[in-house]
This record gives structure tokens, sequence and C-alpha cells, in this order.
């Protein structure tokens, strides 16, 4: 688990952009005041970097029951539907990233790893009802205790067009872990058993691996 303050997808970003704002520093001052502007945008850009890589620390529930969100981001889905990963009806669960949430994804329970998939897709906006099964995607599925089986999908959106996964099949899981990241904007997508209630709602805004989705018992 990565206890950096900044995710470690990001450190190539972060590079580049100090490496960027250094040069045009040096540049404005030797050789032309009119490189002071280009500076204050790659000065911009690099602290947009940072904070978008950001990886604070999370807490899960003490509550072994409680399915925690995957994701920071705001509740734009909460419904039955009849087509998922786990191939049955369930309770699902979206939640939209913005360029300015933490983009550090995290397991939403204890289970392992018994099937791992991606699509190749488009790129609608991750708030497009159409993302879930058109967009590019990775998903994981879960085998809980007792059998019972969820799933959580890594989607990307208009301007995502990068979803790092890290699990791989058989791996044991611990809830509220980090597991990956979607890179500027995005969505994750949870399904759960349909004899689990919603602990959100619609406009929700969620904080991954603290914030209680729903119940197992």
């Amino acid at each position: 688990m990565n206890n950096s303050l900044f995710a470690k997808e990001g450190y190539p970003f972060i590079a580049y952009s100090f490496g960027l704002t250094a040069l045009l520093a040096v540049a404005a001052v030797r050789i032309s005041a009119v490189l002071y502007f280009p500076f204050a945008l790659s000065l911009v850009l690099t602290l947009f970097v940072l904070y978008f890589f950001r990886n604070p620390e999370r807490v899960a529930p003490a509550d072994k029951t409680a399915v925690v969100a995957p994701a920071d981001g705001t509740v734009i889905v909460v419904e039955h539907v009849p087509t998922t990963p786990l191939g049955v009806e369930a309770l699902k669960i979206s939640i939209f990233m913005s360029v300015f949430s933490v983009h550090v994804n995290r397991n939403p329970f204890d289970g392992k790893v018994i099937d791992i998939f991606h699509h190749q897709g488009k790129f609608f906006d991750a708030r497009d009802g159409r993302a879930s099964c058109e967009n590019e995607r990775n998903g994981i599925v879960l085998e809980i205790a007792g059998g019972t089986r969820i799933a959580y999908v890594q989607i990307a959106g208009l301007v995502a067009r990068r979803i790092i996964s890290y699990p791989l099949i058989g791996n044991l899981l611990v809830r509220g872990e980090r597991y990956g990241l979607i890179r500027f904007g995005s969505r994750v997508d949870v399904y759960l058993p349909t004899d689990v209630k919603a602990l959100v709602k619609l406009g929700d805004k969620t904080v991954a691996g603290e914030t209680v989705l729903a119940r197992i018992s």
C-alpha cells in the first residue's frame, strides 16, 4: 500500500511539471522577462498536478459489515439494474469523480478476487448513462464471506483515458485499501446484492474508504 503524500502513478507527471517550471524560471531570469508568463502558467499546472495526485490517509469504519465507497466524488446512480457484471440483478451505486476529486480508488469490502475484466470502449462523459456499458472500463468481482459476490468497475470518462488497477485473480483484498486510480475525471460503479439497502442517495458526497454505501450482514 502506498502511504506517500502522492499517488505513485503521479510521480512522472510531478517530475515533468517541476522540471519544466524550473527551466522556465531560470530562462525568465537569465534570458527574458517575457518568459515569466509561461513560467507562471507552468507553476499553476504543477500545483494542479500535485493536487490531483494527492493520496490522503483514510480510515475504514470499524463495522465489518460496512461497504465503503471506492472513490471520492458524488453519487449519481442508486438503483436496481437487471444487467450487471455479476450476471444477476443487483443494486447499483455509481460515484462520479471530477478532476478535483482524489482519484485514488479503494476496495469497498474484504474478499477474494474471483474475476477481473477489461473492456475497450468509448469515452462518453462519465455521468452519461451509456458510460457503464459503452465506455472503457475495468472491473473486479469479489467473493466475500459466505460466498456472496459484489463487483466494482472503474470507468473512463470524457477526459480520463487511463485506468490503473493492481489486483490479480486470487488476491485477497482488504476493505479501504488502495487498489488503483483513474487519471483526470471518471466514475466507479458498485454492484451489490438486491437485498442490500443503500445508505446513500443521489447527490451525496463520498470519501473513498470511509463513506458507508451499504451494509452486508
